[in-house]
């Protein structure tokens, strides 16, 4: 099945936008190092678009929602840019927000399933690396590992936390599927 070349580039310029936009977000919220070079580059590309939206939207919390709002801003216009050049009537705006909604909670989802599985592979391969990747990885894996953790404890030295968070996050994606 081809597709058009236009609705491909819309597609995944705007998918990798929200993912970085979204990384911010989780590296905040998980207080990942903020001088590694993989968040001092995602800081970087988000800097510009995210500053006004911080200045306007109050914190919640300890969190900076800026990055959150910015990643469903960016998921909506790429809905809008594809309906448009579609030439496909604008659907309800209610839908369209559900729909990037679902679509920014999935790309958390997502990113949360690839980090898993990369610490589990980095705890057999490299678990005491200083690389920056498998650092921020772990950063970014370990509070939900300690959340789970209470669910199902290690048993003889096997954590089994990680089996339970990708279940958990392949009911929630099977679920929000329905919804679109």
């Amino acid at each position: 099945m081809q597709q058009d070349p236009v609705n491909f580039l819309i597609t995944v310029l705007g998918q990798m936008y929200v993912f970085i936009v979204v990384m911010r977000f989780l590296l905040q919220v998980s207080n990942a190092d903020y001088y590694n070079p993989i968040s001092q580059a995602i800081a970087k590309l988000t800097n510009k678009p995210v500053w006004p939206l911080s200045r306007v939207l109050p914190k919640v919390g300890r969190l900076d929602i800026s990055a959150l709002v910015l990643a469903l801003l960016v998921k909506l216009a790429v809905i809008l840019l594809l309906v448009l050049y579609n030439g496909s009537g604008l659907p309800h705006p209610l839908g369209i927000l559900i729909y990037a909604l679902v679509g920014v909670l999935d790309t958390i989802l997502t990113i949360y399933f690839w980090a898993i599985l990369g610490a589990v592979i980095i705890s057999w391969v490299a678990p005491d690396s200083y690389h920056p990747g498998p650092q921020l990885i772990q950063q970014i894996t370990e509070p939900l590992f300690s959340v789970a953790r209470k669910v199902i404890p290690p048993i003889g030295g096997l954590d089994l936390s990680p089996i339970l968070i990708i279940i958990v996050i392949q009911l929630i994606q099977s679920q929000l599927g329905r919804l679109l």
